[in-house]
C-alpha cells in the first residue's frame, strides 16, 4: 500500500523532471542558435578578416589612447550621475568611491551570467553602506537607469535627425521635454510625498481585498517609504547636474566609438555613428550572453558599415578596438577594483543582500 505522502511526492517530482527537461531543451536551442550565429558571422567576415588585421597592425596609437581616455570619461560621468542622485537623497559620497562602484558593477554586469542582477545588488549594498536609506538606494538605481536610457534614446533620435530620417525637431523637442518633465516630477514627488499617499493607500486596500488580508495591512510600510522619500530633494541644481553628467556619460561613450574608427583609419559619418552606437547599446540590453558578445559586435559592424559608411574591413577593426576598450578593458579594471576594494565582506552584507532580494521581489 502506497502512503499518501509518496503519492503527493510523485506529481511534484514529475513536475521537477519536466522543468529540468525543458531547461535542457532550451539550453540546446540557445546553444545551437549561438553556434549558428557564430558560423554565420564567420562566413560573412572571413574574406574581410585579413584586411581588418592589416588595419589593426597599422593602428594610430594616438587615437587608441584617446579611445581609452574617452571611455574613462564616460564611466566617470555615470559615477557623477550616481553621486548627484545620492546627494539629492542626503547621502554624501566621494567621486572616487562612486567611480569604484561603477567599475565593479559594470564588470559584474558584462561578465557574469545574470550579471545585471549581481551588479544591481552590489550597487544597492554599497549605497546602503554609504548611509542611503532603502528607498533612496532603490530610487537611485531606478532613476539612474532611466536617465541613461533617455540619453541613449536622445542619441538615436539625434542620429536619425542628422541622417534625414522622419524624426523632426518637434519630436526631438518632445523627447527633451520628457526628460525635463521626468526630473520635475521626481522633484515634486520628493517634495510632496503626500500626493502619492492617497493613491498608494487606495491601491494597497484593493490589493489587500484581493489577497483577503486586513485593509490596513502594509500601511505602516507605505508611511515609512514616504517618510524616507521626503529626504530626496532633487532640486534644480541637482537635476541640471544629473542631466549634464548623463550627457557626458553617453557623449563620451559614442566619442569613444568614433575614436576607435579614427584609430583604424576610418572616417565615419556622425549620424551613422550615432545610429550604430544606439543600436549596439540597445541590443546589448538583451541578456543573451555576457556583455552581449557576438550579437553586439555584429550589430556594431553592420551599423558602422550600413549607416556610418565604413568599409567592412574597417568596421570590423573599429568594432574590435571599441569592444576591447569598452568591454574587455573596463571589465579587467572593474574586477581589479573589486578585488582590491570590495573583496572583504562586511558584517551586514548578508542582511543587505536579503533586503535587496525582498525589495526586488
Amino acid at each position: 500500500m502506497v502512503a499518501d505522502g509518496e503519492l503527493a511526492e510523485e506529481p511534484a517530482q514529475a513536475a521537477a523532471d519536466s522543468r529540468r527537461s525543458g531547461f535542457r531543451r532550451l539550453r540546446w536551442v540557445l546553444g545551437t542558435a549561438l553556434l549558428a550565429l557564430l558560423i554565420g558571422e564567420g562566413v560573412y567576415l572571413w574574406p574581410r578578416l585579413h584586411e581588418s588585421w592589416q588595419k589593426l597592425t597599422e593602428i594610430h596609437w594616438g587615437w587608441l589612447v584617446a579611445t581609452i581616455w574617452l571611455q574613462a570619461v564616460s564611466m566617470s560621468g555615470f559615477a557623477r550621475v550616481q553621486k548627484q542622485l545620492l546627494h539629492a537623497g542626503g547621502v554624501a559620497v566621494s567621486q572616487r568611491k562612486s567611480v569604484a562602484v561603477v567599475y565593479g558593477a559594470t564588470a559584474m554586469s558584462v561578465t557574469l551570467p545574470a550579471g545585471q542582477v549581481f551588479s544591481t545588488a552590489f550597487t544597492y549594498r554599497q549605497t546602503r553602506h554609504w548611509g542611503a536609506r532603502p528607498i533612496v538606494a532603490s530610487w537611485q538605481l531606478v532613476f539612474s537607469g532611466v536617465v541613461a536610457a533617455a540619453g541613449l534614446a536622445l542619441l538615436g533620435a539625434g542620429g536619425t535627425l542628422l541622417a534625414g530620417g522622419q524624426i523632426g525637431p518637434l519630436k526631438l523637442g518632445v523627447a527633451l521635454g520628457g526628460i525635463i518633465a521626468l526630473v520635475l516630477a521626481g522633484n515634486y514627488v520628493s517634495r510632496h510625498p503626500g500626493s502619492l499617499e492617497k493613491l498608494l493607500r487606495a491601491l494597497l486596500t484593493l490589493l489587500n481585498r484581493v489577497r483577503k488580508r486586513r485593509a490596513d495591512h502594509g500601511m505602516s510600510t507605505i508611511a515609512e517609504m514616504l517618510g524616507q522619500l521626503e529626504s530626496v530633494d532633487l532640486g534644480k541644481r541637482d537635476g541640471v547636474l544629473v542631466a549634464a553628467w548623463a550627457l557626458v556619460h553617453r557623449g563620451a561613450d559614442v566619442a569613444c566609438l568614433g575614436a576607435a574608427c579614427y584609430a583604424v583609419g576610418a572616417d565615419p559619418h556622425v549620424a551613422g555613428l550615432l545610429l550604430a552606437f544606439a543600436a549596439g547599446k540597445a541590443v546589448g540590453t538583451i541578456p543573451f550572453a555576457p556583455g552581449g558578445i557576438v550579437y553586439v559586435d555584429a550589430t556594431l559592424i553592420y551599423g558602422l558599415t550600413a549607416a556610418a559608411g565604413l568599409p567592412a574591413a574597417q568596421a570590423v577593426a573599429a568594432a574590435f578596438v571599441y569592444r576591447m576598450v569598452s568591454f574587455v578593458l573596463v571589465a579587467i579594471a572593474g574586477w581589479i577594483t573589486f578585488l582590491f576594494l570590495f573583496r572583504t565582506p562586511q558584517v551586514d552584507d548578508a542582511a543587505l543582500e536579503k533586503e535587496f532580494e525582498q525589495r526586488r521581489l
